[in-house]
């Protein structure tokens, strides 16, 4: 059995989202079983043989700063969940809460593996060739050196090895321009560190792309401070959003109009699907001593399954070693970026 510990108060809707996806989750899973953290009271009527209640009795809501989860809500569905990781109860945790306070606890709770100075937020975003380029991070650093975006170029080639069994995936280096002489100083060391590990066969790095190479699906894996990486998050779920609002609108008009909207209708309607983030909903925190996944706050019920099925992936597919193994390999070009880790209160922007 793979067990999964899902946050069931987190999120903007909490509940009622939660469980109708862990319910859809289960149906497809015969192999994989929950426990879902939070109030009695709210997810008592929930019933599954292959489900179990962890009882919390509080919620990080989504404005909580990361002080109040750390040190005032001791006993959140947030922290339970993680905590069932910890305790070796369950493989890997999902949870649509505050993303602050989730890579602030992680953090706290999980540590982070040897060599990784910061946690990094992954996730794919969809691109030209039908697949998905995996970009981190995406919003949990947004000042970085070149040894973090290094270390986020070793975990990110990881994940997409065990999810999608490339062997090598490629890996580029965001920039304004693809030549070497380009972008900022730490930029252009970043490059020098990638070209060095892809030389010791610790990476496939194709070099620096642009912003458009993302959704051209020109690498596997696109690295990047968080900054940058998430704004190019909530401009893919805005191209989304803009498509959806442009085929209600063009029905909405004249005949000729919605006769043009009809002959091009199933083009759009395919397009939609393939920029639709909810499929790709399911943000792994990578570098921690444990598997964490991070759904988005507004997530429904088929976003949320996404974000379940990604966390599943992950640990039948030894997620966690393999990023061990990799950082194991890259360790002499690992040194720790700045010393100390930040204070946690400052690890993460919200998502």
């Amino acid at each position: 059995m793979t067990t999964l510990a899902v946050d069931c108060m987190g999120g903007d809707h909490g509940p009622r989202v939660t469980l109708a996806a862990c319910r859809r989750f289960l149906e497809h899973h015969g192999d994989a079983q929950l426990l879902l953290a939070g109030a009695p009271d709210k997810l008592g009527g929930f019933s599954h043989p292959r489900a179990r209640l962890v009882p919390a009795s509080e919620v990080v809501a989504m404005d909580d700063p990361v002080e109040v989860a750390l040190r005032r809500k001791k006993d959140s569905s947030m922290r339970v969940a993680l905590q069932q990781v910890k305790d070796g109860q369950a493989q890997a945790a999902v949870s649509a809460g505050n993303t602050g306070a989730l890579m602030a606890l992680a953090r706290y709770l999980l540590k982070t593996l040897e060599g990784i100075d910061r946690p990094a937020i992954a996730s794919p975003l969809p691109n030209a060739k039908g697949g998905s380029t995996t970009v981190l991070d995406l919003g949990a650093n947004v000042d970085c050196t070149e040894q973090h975006l290094l270390q986020f170029a070793v975990m990110g080639s990881a994940l997409v090895s065990a999810l999608t069994h490339v062997d090598a995936p490629s890996v580029g280096l965001l920039n304004i321009g693809e030549e070497i002489i380009k972008g900022s100083e730490v930029i252009k060391k970043a490059g020098e560190l990638l070209r060095s590990a892809a030389n010791a066969g610790d990476l496939n790095f194709h070099g620096n792309v642009e912003g458009n190479d993302i959704f051209k699906g020109t690498t596997d894996i696109v690295v990047c401070d968080g900054f940058v990486g998430n704004v190019a998050l909530k401009t893919s779920e805005g191209l989304a959003t803009m498509v959806g609002g442009f085929l209600k609108e063009e029905f909405a008009r004249n005949l000729l109009t919605k006769m043009a909207a009809i002959a091009v209708y199933p083009v759009l309607t395919a397009f939609k699907k393939r920029v639709d983030y909810r499929r790709y909903n399911g943000a792994a925190l990578l570098g921690l001593r444990g598997l964490v996944f991070k759904s988005h706050g507004s997530a429904d019920e088929f976003a949320f399954e996404q974000a379940l099925n990604r966390a599943y992936d992950a640990a039948r597919n030894n997620l966690l070693d393999r990023v061990q193994a990799r950082i194991a390999h890259a360790r002499p070009l690992l040194a720790p970026g700045e010393g100390n880790a930040p204070p946690l209160e400052a690890v993460a922007t919200e998502q």
